[in-house]
């Protein structure tokens, strides 16, 4: 079972002011471990650490200090390691928008991971890329596979990002705020699809997040975090339900539907005010 442990990670920015220099903790000494077939959350407001967490994760950036370790070994930095970690981590990237190349079909954006990981050859890198499509519900495959990134929608421009994730057949997969930049009526569908591929393919999922109610729903475990420490951390249920942390439960006010505050319905249930249907089970979904 191949484990991805952080431990004491920290993240520190230099900052210029005209002559004078500062540094910015982004994160401080935050420490969790991703295991396969469980999903764990990190949730906080904007600028708490949560994306450079991600970007720390993907080697897109590098710690200060504190470890990543993958299956109990460091992980590579350069050349032939490095390419070998990101055999087994990738991230889906917040903005489906920015995250592929206008230029490029979407059989390109799917193709050349398999090739540069060497899961496909160029005879067999189309079958591959359809094969991708299917997976994350882009069917028939044949009528996307050549179309460009602006000839879809959001939804389905996220669908083919995490397929893209999904080319170098990962164990563990960072998706970074995946669906905040998407209509709300489609948010459930990319969100589900997370969830089943995380299930078939046995995934490691960090989910990065700012809503607690999705948090709840699809993971095991919820990292709260607030300028760039772990204030809360343990069982989905027992954060939202119990929280201990002054933050989380702040979180859990301002939650924009009511539903993700389970403290709403039991102040509604004691004032006898009629809740819909929707929001009075919300505490029966899974």
């Amino acid at each position: 079972m191949t484990t991805l442990a952080v431990t004491d990670l920290c993240k520190d920015y230099t900052l210029r002011n005209g002559l004078k220099f500062s540094t910015l903790h982004a994160v401080k000494d935050v420490s969790f471990e991703l295991v396969p077939g469980r999903t764990v959350a990190l949730v906080g407001q904007s600028g708490s650490g949560k994306s450079t967490i991600a970007k720390l994760i993907s080697q897109l950036e590098r710690p200060t200090s504190g470890s990543i370790t993958l299956g109990g070994e460091p992980i590579g930095t350069r050349g032939k390691a490095l390419r070998e970690y990101r055999d087994q981590v990738q991230m889906v990237f917040q903005d489906p928008f920015a995250s592929l190349n206008p230029f490029h079909t979407i059989g390109h954006h799917l193709e050349r991971p398999l090739l540069l990981h060497g899961k496909a050859t160029r005879r067999t890198a189309r079958d591959k890329a359809l094969a991708l499509l299917e997976r994350v519900n882009l069917t028939p495959a044949q009528s996307y596979i050549d179309r460009r990134p602006h000839e879809l929608s959001g939804g389905q421009r996220q669908r083919v990002a995490i397929a893209r994730a999904l080319a170098p057949e990962p164990t563990v997969l960072v998706a970074d705020e995946p669906v905040s930049m998407l209509d709300v009526s489609i948010r459930l569908g990319v969100l589900n699809l997370l969830a089943r591929l995380q299930r078939e393919e046995n995934l490691a999922l960090l989910y990065i997040t700012h809503d607690l109610a999705t948090a709840r729903h699809f993971s095991d475990e919820i990292l709260v975090m607030y300028r760039g420490e772990v204030v809360e951390q343990g069982p989905a249920d027992d954060v939202i339900l119990r929280p201990q942390a002054e933050f989380t439960k702040k979180l859990l006010v301002a939650a924009p539907e009511p539903g993700a505050n389970p403290r709403f319905i039991a102040e509604a249930e004691r004032r006898g005010v009629p809740m819909p249907d929707h929001l009075a089970h919300a505490e029966d979904l899974t």
